[in-house]
């Protein structure tokens, strides 16, 4: 079994968003995010401490148009970033699932690093925006970081009143979901068919 650090770094150039990210999935959860999104930053610093991953991102979007861009490229390169950080996927647990409570929300994350993507994501959520995010990004984001990380990711909030302790729960679920699915487990690719 190996122990090269696992890392990648992703820059993404369009005419919506301008991003550079950095991640070590070996990480101590230290993070550096600035989107211009407020609760957007919260939420990828939240995903990259409780993961452990130490992550660095910078994205100028097109706010003046709306949230939309700026979440879903932010995602994608994340997404992006793990997929290359973890190569051919050997030796890691590839499976992860967890819990998290925030105060009256409980969501429940279950992942599949399996390099088929299948986003299936609810947050239940009612309210329009959070902070400055309109709630239906929040959910974009988590589909499209599934996408393009090559996961099958299940995130269901179980029960809860408030939207930001929904939507920071599924996160911190998510975080450890995918903590325990990148963790080194031998020295194999974990699939019966040799490859993933």
């Amino acid at each position: 079994m190996t122990n090269d650090p696992r890392s990648a770094r992703v820059t993404r150039q369009t005419r919506e968003t301008d991003i550079v990210l950095s991640l070590l999935i070996d990480g101590e959860g230290e993070t550096d995010v600035e989107t211009g999104i407020g609760f957007l930053d919260h939420m990828l610093s939240t995903l990259g401490k409780h993961a452990r991953f130490d992550l660095t991102l910078r994205c100028k979007g097109d706010l003046h148009v709306d949230d939309h861009h700026t979440a879903e490229d932010c995602a994608l390169a994340l997404g992006q970033a793990l997929s290359e950080a973890l190569g051919e996927r050997r030796g890691i647990r590839r499976f992860g699932h967890a819990y998290a409570p925030l105060d009256e929300a409980l969501a429940r994350a279950v992942i599949d690093l399996s390099g088929r993507p299948w986003p299936a994501i609810d947050l239940g959520l009612k309210r329009e925006k959070i902070g400055t995010i309109a709630t239906e990004s929040l959910t974009h984001v988590l589909q499209s970081l599934a996408m393009a990380a090559r996961a099958s990711l299940h995130v269901d909030v179980l029960k809860g009143e408030n939207d930001h302790h929904r939507v920071e729960a599924a996160f911190k679920a998510t975080a450890l979901a995918l903590r325990a699915a990148v963790a080194r487990d031998g020295d194999d690719i974990p699939s019966t068919k040799g490859v993933l």
